[in-house]
């Protein structure tokens, strides 16, 4: 044991005094996984192919709490430790290796269990929690990998499908994919689930694999509306032919974020999954834009470090800008960069502006700061200039890693224009240029218009009547939007005109704005918005059946029944807003209201997903129903691994934890929770 722990001390001095990827270059890595839902692992047998730059005795993996379960016979020696497995044998500069062993692990993080779907996210460097991989995204590997699942259940995962065997006297189906290319081991994913799919092809001829659940076929062409424009676009303003073999995109449930765009298979959350009316209000256009173009800025070409972070997620983001630009026109393209320039303007006005090579900067920073600092940089340089500099970029450092001064570099090439100036306002300084952003929102004829209207906020209504009246006849959707919204809290002799112009607006957004933000329905613009409940979104359909049932208590009945059947976004926003209104309207569905209280009590079970679960929480303990079934949803939830809804659980539980009836449940139910929320419970709620 004191021989090993000296040989650990010493591999881990080698790791600290030399950077490995100057002693070894990892080639690829074939593995076959399987996971297991019972038990929540994932067992593995891999084989690792390197190449060494300089000779030396010991090489690493990252492997975090790996299991070996057996070792190859011949060739260099394995030592696990904690977060890598070791290589240790006189290795030559020059030469070619290979390590075989299989593992097993029970990763913390990364790979993820979610009712009958398995799914990875290896943002950053957490692969390794679940494949043997590097934790450095400059060190590039071709991942071919095989996933072993039931015969029933369909595989995603990087590459192109290979084939698939059936395991002989087993109902498992071994999925064989092959990568043609390496990549950085933060974009290795696997994906298990009950899916369909559909193939299409991009113009160029790339196969695009769409997957969805199979009761979701009915949401299959929204969701994935744009999705061939979207793909045909990029490889045309990039230049630059899509790097990979073919693209993928699965939605999955409880993801941690919008999407992640894994080499040729994006990941994203179900929330998008919407129906021809759902789009209207929640698409999934910008984050399908922003993950494909992934595929190019970060995938293709890889930072080296966090402080180059801009070069991934302000390209991605510049260029799904421009995407949804061609699917939905030039006023959306200005109006989603003047939002981005207010956040900005604000975070900056604050003191809190930061610069875009700060490594621990903001998403809105690396995400926003960084589109706009590609927009104005194109703008200065010209259209030509920019779009060599990045053909050039892409192309010279394709499957490399790269910094800023890389990409500067490419641009200085292409233009002879001054650019010092640019690096300074937009890389290095952490103030947000908001006279340059307005200076170039103002060459949009739409912008200007939009700049008068909202300049009017502080002006008496009787004094802006006509010009808002205009504005709403315009029917632009932002411009008849901020008209309607300056009538909040108006004289109704004077706003009341303008609100039924609105309402019998064509424009699905100018009416949805006088359904959010009015508060109260008057007598005289109740005909009118009724028919707000048969409008083609969700967000107008909800907020119009409040808005009716809260000004109209004599008619609750009617409305409730109008919207019965209606269920809303993935996370049933208008059903669960309609138990709520059901079970507190007296004599309304009296047989049925233990129903309707169930059916909110089973939003709120881990059967459903966290985006279900959270609203039924919100909805019933508003309602003050407080039964030990929720308080052991609650606690289930403060443990879950996508954050923000465990926090929101935390929150509303600690809240709910102050009434003695409450920690009287969770004290005499604590034996049958986890030691994970014994801990929690015990620490936050009972003080112990």
């Amino acid at each position: 044991m004191k021989q090993f722990i000296l040989l650990l001390f010493f591999l881990t001095s080698f790791t600290t005094l030399a950077q490995q990827a100057d002693v070894v270059d990892f080639k690829r890595i074939e593995a076959t996984l399987q996971a297991d839902p019972s038990k929540k692992e994932i067992h593995g047998q891999v084989s690792i192919h390197f190449t060494m730059k300089k000779a030396t005795d010991s090489v690493y993996i990252d492997a975090h709490d790996f299991i070996i379960d057996s070792l190859q016979l011949s060739g260099p020696k394995l030592y696990s430790e904690k977060d890598r497995i070791w290589f240790v044998d006189s290795f030559d500069a020059g030469k070619d290796y290979q390590v075989n062993f299989s593992y097993h692990a029970s990763p913390g993080q990364t790979l993820y269990f979610t009712g009958d779907q398995i799914w990875t996210q290896g943002q950053g460097k957490y692969t390794s929690h679940w494949l043997p991989s590097i934790d450095d995204m400059n060190d590039k590997i071709e991942f071919d990998l095989t996933i072993r699942a039931g015969s029933e259940k369909r595989v995603i995962t990087n590459g192109a499908l290979q084939s698939l065997i059936m395991r002989e006297g087993e109902s498992e189906i071994d999925w064989k994919f092959n990568m043609n290319h390496p990549m950085s081991s933060y974009l290795a994913a696997m994906v298990i689930g009950d899916f369909s799919k559909k193939t299409i092809a991009s113009e160029s001829g790339i196969p695009i694999e769409l997957y969805f659940r199979p009761g979701d076929s009915v949401k299959f062409e929204p969701t994935y509306r744009y999705t061939k424009e979207i793909f045909d676009f990029l490889e045309a303003e990039i230049g630059v032919p899509y790097p990979w073999q073919n693209y993928k995109q699965v939605p999955v449930r409880d993801f941690l974020y919008a999407g992640m765009e894994n080499t040729t298979a994006t990941v994203f959350s179900e929330a998008f999954v919407v129906d021809s009316i759902g789009f209207n209000d929640r698409n999934y256009v910008n984050v399908n834009a922003h993950e494909l173009a992934h595929h190019w800025f970060g995938n293709l070409v890889t930072e080296t470090s966090g402080a180059h972070h801009w070069l991934q997620e302000g390209f991605a983001t510049y260029y799904a800008h421009l995407a949804e630009k061609e699917v939905f026109g030039d006023d959306y393209f200005y109006w989603v960069m003047y939002q981005s320039a207010e956040q900005l303007k604000e975070l900056s006005d604050q003191g809190k502006g930061e610069s875009l090579l700060n490594p621990k900067a903001s998403s809105l920073t690396f995400y926003e700061k960084g589109a706009w600092a590609l927009h104005i940089l194109r703008e200065r340089i010209g259209d030509q200039a920019f779009n060599t500099a990045i053909r050039n970029y892409l192309q010279k450092y394709k499957f490399k890693n790269v910094s800023t001064e890389d990409f500067l570099a490419e641009v200085r090439a292409a233009s002879t224009t001054d650019i010092s100036d640019w690096e300074q306002d937009w890389l290095q300084q952490t103030a947000f240029k908001a006279t340059q952003a307005f200076n170039s929102l103002s060459r949009s004829e739409f912008m200007n218009r939009y700049f008068e209207i909202s300049a009017l906020r502080a002006t008496p209504l009787s004094e802006k009547t006509e010009q808002l009246s205009e504005a709403i006849e315009i029917g632009n959707d932002f411009i008849g939007q901020e008209a309607v919204y300056q009538l909040a809290g108006e004289n109704p002799l004077l706003s009341h005109f303008l609100y039924e112009k609105a309402l019998a607006s064509d424009n699905l957004y100018v009416r949805q704005a006088v359904a959010v933000s009015m508060d109260g329905v008057s007598e005289r613009l109740r005909p009118a918005f009724e028919k707000l409940l048969n409008d083609p979104s969700y967000v107008t359909i909800e907020a119009a059946l409040y808005g009716l049932w809260a000004s109209f208590p004599a008619d609750r009945k009617r409305y409730l029944d109008t919207t019965e059947n209606i269920v809303g976004f993935q996370d049933k926003n208008v059903r669960q807003l309609w138990l709520a209104l059901a079970i507190i309207t007296p004599d309304y569905g009296m047989e049925h209201k233990t129903d309707y209280v169930d059916e909110l009590l089973n939003y709120a079970g881990r059967k459903y997903s966290f985006e279900i679960r959270q609203k039924a929480f919100e909805y019933l303990a508003e309602l003050q129903l407080i039964s030990d079934r929720l308080i052991d949803e609650l606690v289930d939830a403060s443990v879950h691994h996508n954050w923000r809804f465990r926090s929101s659980a935390r929150t509303l539980l600690e809240a709910m934890a102050e009434s003695a009836e409450v920690r009287d449940l969770i004290v005499s139910g604590l034996s049958g929770y986890s030691e994970e929320e014994q801990r929690y419970l015990k620490s936050k709620i009972l003080d112990e």
